[in-house]
């Protein structure tokens, strides 16, 4: 993913509120199956991590991230996004081919 595409996806996350809260149980086996089931139906999601949670945030991403096989698309504060192409053209709602 380049920078321009990246950016794009910024702009599409900035108005989302989050969909996803991460408490003081940080990672749980759950919690990596909800973002990957909204990852196949939304294909980008915001993520936030609550004060309670004493982990890294961005580590908390890049463990998401690999869990998922998605990509992290910013973290800002104690949110990041996550973005996953769909894997049928016909279902991807965000086309980033355009962007260069």
């Amino acid at each position: 993913m380049n920078s321009k595409q990246r950016a794009y996806l910024r702009k599409l996350s900035a108005m989302e509120q989050p969909l996803f809260h991460i408490g003081k149980s940080s990672v749980t086996p759950q919690i990596t199956e909800a973002i990957d089931e909204a990852l196949a139906k939304r294909e980008l999601v915001k993520v936030n991590v609550l004060k309670n949670c004493f982990d890294d945030v961005k580590s908390i991403a890049s463990v998401i991230s690999d869990r998922t096989h998605s990509e992290v698309v910013h973290v800002i504060g104690r949110r990041f996004v996550l973005y996953r192409m769909a894997k049928e053209e016909k279902d991807r709602k965000i086309d980033l081919n355009n962007i260069k």
